[in-house]
């Protein structure tokens, strides 16, 4: 089989080690194998890196185990051209015979042209995403804990949320805050109610009425300051990413004038594209490819999350985008609202 790359290197990646496999032309038009196994320390990592710019390796190419690639794979950037690998792919390729170690495994394919790297994006999108990706982290405590908030008043027969239309609402805030300091008087906390909710007193009042007690108010206590924690990490971490997206101004502005894409959903785009989309397939394909499908109506286009494990994991972080716009849309923006 034709040799397309020269000097290559696999390397196969655990948690405190990665073997590494080296292949260069030998003598009589033999390929030679070198394989050495280093630790995943940084220092160690220098060295690898130094030993194959020796060997006059020109590219390798890695599986995506775990975290345990970023290391490495970030190490060997700076010099190399190095491929991510998806493993599922890697396994499609027959013809591996039982005795060949992974890193000698992957260098053998990497020389024979029937690799295919995934996209790494570049390090000031990398920063971006570990940023909008935490973000949305802390977006799923705020969910939890208010989640647990709606079961401990539950617990307590309060049915503050059949009435107020959030339980973090100033009104609903005041009532929660008069309960936890020893407030019991149904009418008493209805009457906390602020603004329209004041209409509401007498529904208010029979679904304050239950058995709040002293366990339920050091609950709603600590999860109310976890949740006010988590609100206070929020803005902070969106002034932040804010300005960690000022190079990208233009395409944000450009993302925004799709319907339903507000400034946090077109930031989390920009974090996991890359801002220039060369690699999205255009059209339903491109769809498909963060997580979303398309549902064919009698009149209609409906976008909807695909939820099958077969979704590509590197686009589990843009269903939030999915969810929130049409198939439709997301053609549009593949398609080059970039590029504009």
């Amino acid at each position: 089989m034709e040799v397309l790359f020269e000097r290559v290197a696999g390397l196969d990646i655990g948690k405190e080690s990665l073997c590494v496999c080296g292949r260069t032309p030998g003598p009589r038009g033999r390929r030679v194998s070198q394989t050495r196994t280093f630790k995943t320390t940084t220092r160690s990592l220098v060295v690898m890196r130094d030993w194959l710019v020796e060997s006059g390796v020109t590219i390798a190419a890695m599986e995506s185990t775990s975290t345990y690639w970023k290391a490495p794979f970030y190490c060997l950037e700076e010099v190399l051209e190095v491929w991510l690998l998806n493993a599922a792919h890697m396994k499609a390729v027959p013809g591996r015979k039982t005795d060949v170690k992974d890193a000698e495994w992957i260098a053998q394919l990497l020389e024979h042209g029937l690799l295919r790297p995934s996209f790494v994006p570049p390090p000031e999108i990398r920063r971006l995403r570990m940023l909008t990706r935490y973000r949305e982290q802390l977006m799923g405590d705020r969910t939890r804990e208010a989640m647990r908030l709606e079961l401990m008043l539950e617990d307590a027969s309060i049915k503050l949320s059949t009435v107020a239309s959030s339980l973090t609402t100033v009104s609903a805030r005041a009532t929660l805050t008069a309960l936890i300091e020893g407030e019991r008087d149904p009418r008493a906390l209805a009457d906390l109610a602020k603004g329209r909710m004041r209409v509401k007193i007498p529904a208010l009042t029979e679904a304050l009425t239950g058995h709040f007690d002293a366990g339920h108010a050091r609950l709603a206590r600590s999860i109310l300051n976890r949740l006010d924690a988590v609100e206070a990490a929020l803005a902070e971490l969106d002034a932040v990413i804010a300005e960690a997206c000022a190079p990208w101004a233009h395409q944000l502005e450009l993302l925004q004038t799709i319907p339903g894409v507000g400034e946090k959903v077109a930031q989390v785009i920009v974090a996991e594209t890359g801002a220039d989309m060369p690699h999205v397939t255009v059209g339903v394909e491109g769809v498909g490819g963060v997580g979303a499908s398309t549902r064919y109506g009698s009149q209609s286009i409906e976008g909807c999350v695909n939820t099958a494990s077969s979704a590509p994991r590197a686009r589990v972080w843009l269903t939030t985008f999915a969810r929130g716009a049409s198939s439709e849309q997301f053609e549009a923006l593949a398609s080059g609202c970039f590029a504009a």
